[in-house]
């Protein structure tokens, strides 16, 4: 199985969400099914076979999640991410301020969803192939 060693390894490499694609494919390789990061504090929650589960620590100080999910502004901030005009604690920071908790990655379904506090879907979207 994958340990966090590799994960961080292969996460090192992601500069903006334009290098998402790749880091998705190098997780895909070590054996992770699926993930779910929490935006409150950074941790993730890595799946794999034979329900192989591990979880990274807190990578940042806590930030306050919006109560009201603001989905025109996430996505603006999500698009201005994935073309590389913002790193990655810029990205969460603006997720709290939109409502978002956390992102789900599917690795099978190759689709990223973004919740928020009440569970409901913000927003899916495929995860392109590189």
């Amino acid at each position: 199985m994958f340990t966090l060693e590799q994960i961080k390894a292969a996460h090192s490499k992601v500069k903006s969400g334009a290098d998402f694609p790749a880091y998705i494919q190098e997780l895909i390789a070590l054996g992770v099914s699926n993930y779910e990061t929490y935006v409150a504090d950074g941790h993730t929650d890595y799946f794999g076979k034979n329900s192989f589960t591990i979880s990274s620590d807190k990578k940042y100080h806590p930030l306050p999640i919006a109560d009201d999910a603001d989905v025109i502004q996430f996505e603006k901030n999500l698009k201005a991410h994935q073309q590389g005009k913002t790193d990655y604690l810029t990205f969460c920071s603006d997720c709290a301020k939109s409502g978002v908790e956390k992102w789900k990655v599917d690795m099978g379904e190759m689709s990223c969803t973004y919740y928020d506090k009440t569970g409901n879907e913000m927003l899916a979207e495929a995860i392109p192939v590189v």
